[in-house]
């Protein structure tokens, strides 16, 4: 009998063991993300690291200045996670409008996800909008399941479906070349994405994905023969802040907000948010001078 009660031992602390496994551990990793999907009712977007949802406010539609922006240029809430669907690092930015802001940040803190940012990205925008960042860490599907409680109470359209393609009409060539660097368009809007703060930077403990975390996206619309506007934000170090504002200033682009994304990270990372309005081989070899300044 002791012989029996001997070997049952083992074998009841690998069952007990198992059990304390989570249950999203057991899961592949496609089928975690699979679920972030359906929950948020965006697609997975994999790249640069992370997996991104995409959540714009198609719904709305702002003018500035009198020119009509298409969503793609300044209305994209996003969610997007680390590549670790156990334990996952959230961060995003939700487009709100003020209606939404305090219902918003109300259910923001009864799900325990951390505001990390308040504030504008644009000036003079109709409606005013007002861009809320966000930040938590855990099991990527519980995640996703707080954030929805969130966006719930906006207007957001979803469930997202893929933008019809579109002909293009921005001369790509024309932007890419000015930018010194390659991207991507849709219709009269030419986006690229730099990097520009060198090595690797941390919050509360964990190492930041870069393209999660402190991207630099432009984004460039076509609005008219040989017009254009353009917005985005830059992400860099604290040294490079007043060369960045000189070389934007002396290209006529205005800068519309300096501010922080993020809380407690080190580096501290400061984010200039821009907006130009002009001929678009002249905003581009502008945002080029700013990025050259900022290397």
């Amino acid at each position: 009998m002791s012989t029996l009660k001997s070997a049952c031992v083992p074998v009841m602390l690998l069952v007990i063991a198992l059990a304390s496994v989570p249950r999203a551990a057991t899961r592949p990793p496609g089928a975690v993300w699979d679920s972030v999907a359906r929950v948020l009712q965006s697609p997975d977007v994999f790249n640069g690291g992370y997996h991104r949802f995409n959540l714009p406010r198609s719904d709305l539609g702002l003018e500035i200045g009198g020119v009509k922006l298409a969503p793609e240029l300044a209305l994209g809430a996003w969610a997007g996670f680390s590549d670790d669907p156990g334990d996952a690092m959230m961060m995003g930015d939700l487009v709100l409008t003020t209606r939404e802001l305090r219902p918003v940040l109300a259910e923001l803190a009864r799900q325990g996800l951390d505001v990390t940012a308040i504030h504008n990205h644009l000036a003079g925008e109709e409606p005013r909008l007002v861009y809320v960042h966000i930040h938590g860490h855990g099991e990527a599907t519980a995640l996703a399941k707080r954030l929805d409680r969130v966006v719930a109470l906006t207007a957001t359209p979803r469930p997202v479906t893929a933008v019809a393609a579109a002909p293009l009409a921005i001369d790509t060539a024309l932007v890419f070349r000015g930018l010194g660097h390659s991207g991507k368009a849709h219709g009269a809007v030419a986006q690229a994405s730099f990097m520009l703060v060198p090595g690797a930077v941390t919050m509360q403990g964990a190492t930041v994905t870069p393209a999660l975390g402190y991207a630099s996206p432009v984004n460039l619309q076509a609005v008219g023969p040989g017009r254009a506007v353009a917005t985005g934000d830059f992400a860099i170090t604290g040294d490079k802040v007043e060369g960045m504002l000189r070389a934007l200033a002396e290209h006529g682009i205005t800068a519309t907000a300096l501010h922080t994304h993020m809380i407690g990270e080190s580096p501290t990372i400061y984010f200039i948010h821009f907006w130009a309005d002009g001929p678009l081989d002249d905003i581009a070899k502008g945002l080029r001078a700013a990025v050259d300044a900022a290397r």
